[in-house]
């Protein structure tokens, strides 16, 4: 029962949460749609933070969108040993990179005055699921070995059945606490999304390309 609530129903729920708020938060405070930088109160540690955990996240979600989308020749890529283990040597790395810039951002959020006192409960809350993801991400990769190609007979179908609406929990169900929990977590984070600073990923400069160039004016004396 369990597992039908956590991994058929919350998931269409987190992602109507993110949808519907995200959507109000644009419309009625559109300020608020952007990371909120605290920047000007301390640089040092946000950029190695940053920088660290936004190259190293992009990279971990690119290749699940790869095994998602493509799973039929990542299957063929991953047949070769040697290939194997590449993939799964470099996704560890990629993955332990990732937590120690994301625990620099922790370690920013709770030891700097400033940044505790413009902080919220939210980014609070975001910043620990976040470090329990990538916790348990790094979980899987080293005591549950050649994650990259059981997911792709597990985790994807699942996910695909998700898309379909037709929810089939059979494939994950006995899994362990841990990789339930990676699975839950992500569902959670979705749902909190449209509370956080995450929304500022749909923050794209689009309209940088289209707008006519800006004319600077220097006005002072000489």
């Amino acid at each position: 029962m369990n597992d039908l609530i956590f991994f058929a129903i919350f998931p269409y729920i987190s992602l109507f949460i993110a949808i519907i708020f995200s959507l109000y938060r644009y419309f009625s405070d559109r300020f608020s749609f952007s990371s909120l930088s605290s920047q000007f109160l301390e640089s040092k540690k946000l950029f190695y933070g940053s920088i660290g955990w936004h190259y190293g996240i992009i990279i971990i979600l690119f290749f699940h969108l790869l095994a998602l989308l493509f799973p039929d020749l990542l299957r063929i890529f991953l047949k070769g040993t040697l290939n194997l283990y590449f993939f799964e040597i470099t996704g560890l790395g990629i993955a332990i990179f990732t937590f120690f810039s994301l625990f620099i951002l922790f370690l920013r959020r709770i030891l700097d005055s400033r940044i505790i006192s413009v902080s919220s409960f939210f980014d609070y809350l975001l910043i620990f699921l976040l470090l329990i993801q990538v916790l348990t991400g790094i979980y899987i990769a080293i005591f549950k070995r050649w994650g990259a190609l059981w997911s792709l007979d597990t985790v994807v179908p699942y996910l695909l059945s998700l898309l379909k609406f037709k929810p089939d929990i059979s494939y994950i169900k006995n899994f362990p606490f841990l990789v339930k929990l990676h699975f839950f977590n992500a569902f959670l984070l979705i749902f909190i999304f449209p509370f956080t600073r995450l929304i500022h990923i749909f923050t794209f400069p689009v309209r940088f390309v289209i707008r006519p160039y800006q004319l600077v004016v220097w006005n002072r004396r000489r």
